[in-house]
């Protein structure tokens, strides 16, 4: 979740929606995670161990003043290698509160040295991804799998997306936080990764044959996207699959829609928002006009599968359903308050439902979390994933970027949801087998039955 309209793109790579029927409600088959053994009772197939999940972050290139510096310089000493000794830094001399010295320096440019004289691979020191890669070991240092250091190559690529437009297959990814893996959390109508079948909560367990345990979703993301017409093959781990699925998939050029809508049967308007992203606001102003326009008794909102985006555009979005009031707040260390309100002019009068599973994640559950406080809707579905903490992405002076974590937010009547996701007034668990197999999406109809309810 990210301030000043900068998205937090890095969940938002390649989207899923379902093949010719009703976009695809981005629960999978398998509800809201991956809890215990897999394949329904089997033996799990052999995979790493769980991992955190854990992005592996950056650092920072401010007028000069972190070169030279790395967290991989506190962590690792200078060596004795052979009969050479180095000149070793003595850690009582390192200021507590910066890595930013003159010991932090010259230990660096020891190991340097080292790697220099005894590394066996001369060919392959590459000293601007060294230099890359100390920024972002600094930022993977907080633990925070949230923050993360951009490349030049990555900021770009970034901005490429937030725009709507990329090279890639079609799916949106995410860290699975169970074990550590890329998962699906949607595939966009009409891509590669619909027509290759795959589909949300599916795992990325290989792509191209190299594991993606432990790795960061941008780096997941570069090697799953590619020039248009090439292939990336990717080794899937399914629930309920005996062995891995081998997916080949080509590259295309992406337009990623973010909002869909339709009329369903007994007036009943159905929107659904994928992600929000700079071209969100306009087209949820659209479909809502439409489904008003249509005559609609009632409106299911879709936020399953939806991994968040920016805030300031899903505040837009909640001005036109909610009351006068809070919509969220926020806190950062300082103990700082940032509020965002709805004068209620645009208060939807339709009875309400909103669609939530698991992958529903950040800017999804404030705009679910207000919805539910201010009992202006009913949540259906299953508990969210539980992301309250807000980024912020902040371009340095070089063209590379950073994105930390700045702050928690809340819901109107303080709930932080972070860790906890907010559970649905209603359960009501997805039926993956009808769905794959017969179309039939049971959450959707779930959501129907609370409409009707509701217009009674």
């Amino acid at each position: 979740m990210n301030f000043d309209d900068n998205n937090n793109r890095y969940y938002n790579d390649y989207g899923y929606q379902n093949d010719n029927r009703r976009p695809n409600p981005y629960n999978g088959a398998y509800g809201s995670g991956y809890q215990g053994n897999y394949n329904n009772g089997q033996q799990p197939l052999p995979m790493p161990g769980n991992g955190t999940g854990g992005n592996k972050g950056g650092g920072n290139f401010v007028l000069g003043l972190f070169v030279g510096i790395a967290a991989t310089a506190l962590l690792v000493g200078c060596v004795a290698a052979f009969t050479k000794i180095y000149k070793t830094v003595d850690s009582k001399n390192i200021k507590a509160d910066s890595v930013v010295s003159e010991d932090t320096e010259e230990k660096l440019a020891a190991i340097e040295d080292v790697i220099e004289e005894y590394y066996y691979q001369d060919a392959d020191i590459d000293v601007d991804a060294m230099t890359e890669g100390m920024y972002a070991g600094m930022v993977n240092s907080l633990g925070d799998p949230y923050s993360v250091y951009y490349t030049e190559e990555e900021w770009n690529d970034l901005m490429q997306e937030t725009e709507g437009v990329y090279y890639g297959i079609g799916a949106y990814l995410m860290i699975d936080p169970d074990t550590g893996l890329g998962k699906i959390s949607g595939v966009i109508e009409n891509t590669p990764a619909q027509e290759a079948g795959l589909r949300a909560d599916d795992l990325l367990y290989m792509v191209d044959g190299v594991s993606t345990m432990g790795m960061e979703l941008s780096e997941i993301v570069s090697m799953v996207k590619g020039e248009e017409g090439t292939t990336v093959h990717l080794t899937i781990y399914r629930e309920g699959e005996s062995d891995y699925v081998e997916v080949d998939v080509e590259r295309r050029k992406i337009e990623s829609p973010t909002v869909n809508y339709e009329m369903l049967e007994d007036d009943i308007g159905y929107i659904q928002i994928t992600e929000f992203d700079e071209v969100t606001t306009d087209q949820f102003t659209e479909a809502l006009a439409v489904i008003k326009g249509s005559g609609a008794k009632g409106l299911i909102l879709d936020l399953r599968g939806n991994p968040g985006g920016s805030l300031s555009v899903v505040v837009d979005i909640a001005r036109e359903i909610l009351p006068k009031g809070l919509i969220v707040y926020t806190e950062d260390k300082y103990g700082q308050r940032d509020e965002y309100t709805c004068d209620g002019k645009r208060e939807l009068e339709l009875p309400l439902v909103v669609l939530v599973n698991g992958n529903s994640a950040s800017a999804s559950e404030i705009l679910a979390g207000a919805i539910k406080d201010y009992k202006k809707g009913v949540l259906v579905g299953t508990t969210t994933f539980g992301k309250g903490i807000v980024q912020r992405v902040l371009p340095l002076t070089d063209g590379t970027a950073l994105k930390l974590t700045i702050s928690s937010y809340y819901t109107p009547k303080g709930n932080n949801i972070h860790g906890v996701g907010i559970e649905p007034d209603v359960v009501c668990e997805f039926d993956g087998d009808a769905y794959y197999e017969d179309g039939e999406d049971n959450q959707l109809e779930k959501a129907v039955e609370e409409i009707k309810k509701i217009q009674r």
